[in-house]
């Protein structure tokens, strides 16, 4: 055993050894398991603008997503942008406090596509319905806004229309969007960036229906102006009223 040539032999052995370990355990590291798939998620903005719904402008609706909650709104909110799976989903409105549902709707969401569901009321009874609207959130014309109507205002004047009102009372307006039914909205239309005070107007007189009211429109940003309530009721809160929504 005292032979040099088994001595240096032993001590190169032992020398390999940790690094020999360490390979081995490096090795047992490795995941041969293919990754997890990506989900794929479009985005869905939902709009509480159903002022009778349960019979009161003060009753707070839930929304779920394949039973799952986006979030609860008052008359005029909206939950933003939620991520929403790609695929077919089912969309419910829900009255908070007992869970009823007034609404379930059947919405195909597209990878990477955004969406808007509004809840509008449909009469003076208690029915709610859903409109889904695809949002074209691309970025507007430089020095420019977008912007779009959506008339959920039961009993209100129909068709109406976006318009840029006269400087004088011999200039005639300026149309902004085309005529857009009860239970319909808008393409999204370029506007200059400027303050303006923009009116809802119906029949080819332009007839006032509502102002918008005074407003600066920024350039990039993206609106939907949303005329909303039920027209004739005795409730205040739920006369037919404007609510801007900015998207960006």
């Amino acid at each position: 055993m005292n032979n040099p040539f088994y001595r240096v032999s032993r001590l190169l052995l032992l020398a390999a050894l940790p690094a020999a370990l360490l390979t081995t355990a490096c090795g047992s590291d490795d995941n041969d398991d293919p990754p997890a798939p990506v989900v794929e998620k479009g985005r869905l903005l939902t709009v509480h603008a159903a002022g009778n719904a349960a019979g009161s402008p003060t009753v707070t609706l839930k929304v779920l997503a394949d039973d799952t909650e986006l979030g609860q709104l008052t008359y005029g909110q909206n939950t933003g942008y939620k991520d929403v799976n790609a695929g077919g989903r089912t969309i419910k409105v829900n009255v908070s406090s007992d869970n009823r549902t007034l609404v379930t709707q059947a919405v195909p969401v597209e990878k990477d596509k955004s969406y808007s569901l509004f809840a509008y009321a449909t009469g003076t009874a208690q029915e709610v319905a859903g409109l889904l609207l695809t949002d074209d959130l691309t970025a507007p014309v430089a020095n420019t806004a977008k912007v779009r109507v959506v008339h959920l205002a039961y009993g209100a004047p129909s068709p109406v229309r976006l318009i840029v009102p006269p400087a004088t009372s011999t200039a005639p307006p300026t149309d902004l969007t085309p005529e857009i039914a009860f239970g319909a909205g808008s393409v999204f239309v370029d506007l200059n960036a400027s303050g303006y005070n923009l009116q809802v107007a119906t029949g080819a007189t332009r007839t006032r229906v509502l102002d918008v009211g005074s407003r600066n429109y920024e350039a990039g940003k993206i609106y939907t102006i949303l005329v909303q309530g039920v027209q004739g009721s005795f409730d205040q809160a739920l006369q037919p009223k404007v609510t801007v929504i900015q998207h960006n």
